[in-house]
């Protein structure tokens, strides 16, 4: 916005002190005209006595002693307020420059830079130590957002090159098997269109664009249990659903979207085909005190803590998931399920929290605010 040059903060905070040092002594020089040379007792201190003498007041030699001294003092007093005001001012707003410098650095790209206001707390250091805070949120949403942006290029870039891969040996050899190549650009295009879908429900959770409605979450969790049953059964997979009826308040299509990545999460990534006895995924509703809750968990694998911690990460897979998407198994999703899940809670003012189970597989534990159906 362009503004009118205009006088400085601190001009103006000088300004101010003068002023109201001029003023304080008008006042006081008034008060003692008013009431130690006009109505103090001639029976008074002996100094006084004699300015208080009625001739020599009639006679005028008051006003003529008083004047000159007052016209003294008030020069005295304007000198003194500016030069003090104008050291003081300086004092005073020299946090509000460092300040100022690191907004400057900032609004020029550099995030990194911090403040670190010295001193006790006061209204400039607190001032200071928000910014810093605010800097320091920018530059990791900024950084994830890079990596982010890195990772999708990435991904989207795969299935285009394979594509490309199907078509440049269709065009060498005219005569070989179509069918088998069609299948697999579908495969390959399926895939491109689920991540760039998952994309845009991922971007859709984190601007928010949604109208809160309130939403049972015992419903959607039946919802994605029918929806993904077919899958649970071809993986030989058992899901228990338990819970009562469970308020809270958001998009129905988000949490629909959340409550079904985080069961299918739970199926794909179960036990393995073969293995002695048959996974199983159990989703459970809850509601108290705290908010709404929605509880997923799976047989599988041994995870670690390390594991566990990236796997909310966008495009973040374990080593499973990763041989999979290699091996183009077609259950596999995109490396973005719980990513969208954590982002869709946190649009909702919610958490997710993820843990391994001591015999392997996940428990998913999304916590949400209350609401009322």
């Amino acid at each position: 916005m362009d503004r009118a040059p205009g006088l400085s903060v601190r001009l103006k905070l000088t300004l101010s002190y003068t002023g109201f040092l001029m003023l304080a002594g008008t006042l006081v020089l008034a008060v003692v005209w008013l009431f130690l040379l006009r109505y103090s007792p001639r029976d008074g201190i002996d100094t006084l006595r004699e300015l208080l003498n009625p001739g020599v007041f009639i006679g005028g030699w008051g006003p003529r002693v008083f004047l000159p001294a007052a016209t003294l003092v008030m020069a005295f007093l304007l000198v003194f307020g500016l030069v003090g005001g104008w050291f003081l001012a300086g004092r005073m707003l020299a946090p509000l420059a460092q300040i100022t410098d690191a907004t400057r650095r900032a609004s020029g790209g550099s995030l990194a830079h911090r403040i670190r206001l010295p001193g006790r707390r006061d209204e400039f250091r607190e001032l200071a130590d928000s910014f810093d805070a605010m800097l320091a949120r920018l530059e990791a949403h900024v950084a994830e957002q890079r990596r982010f942006a890195a990772n999708a290029s990435h991904e989207l870039r795969t299935p285009l090159a394979i594509a490309q891969t199907f078509l440049e040996v269709a065009r060498k050899d005219p005569d070989g098997a179509t069918g088998e190549l069609v299948e697999r650009l579908h495969a390959v295009n399926s895939r491109a269109i689920d991540l760039t879908e998952a994309l845009l429900v991922l971007s859709r959770a984190d601007q928010r664009s949604f109208t809160p409605e309130h939403v049972d979450l015992s419903l959607l969790a039946e919802e994605a249990t029918e929806t993904l049953l077919p899958l649970a059964g071809r993986r030989g997979v058992t899901i228990e659903t338990t819970g009562d009826v469970t308020p809270t308040t958001g998009s129905p299509a988000l949490l629909l979207q959340l409550t079904t990545n985080l069961v299918h999460n739970a199926i794909v990534h179960n036990l393995p085909d073969g293995a002695p006895e048959p996974g199983t995924v159990h989703v459970h509703t809850d509601t108290g005190p705290g908010g709404a809750t929605l509880v997923v968990e799976n047989t599988g694998e041994r995870l670690t803590e390390g594991l566990v911690a990236t796997l909310a990460e966008p495009f973040q897979r374990g080593t499973e998931r990763a041989r999979a998407a290699r091996s183009g198994a077609d259950h596999v999703g995109v490396g973005l399920g719980l990513a969208i899940v954590r982002s869709i809670a946190e649009a909702h003012d919610g958490t997710l929290a993820l843990a391994a189970r001591p015999g392997g597989g996940l428990r998913a534990t999304v916590r949400l605010p209350p609401g009322h159906v």
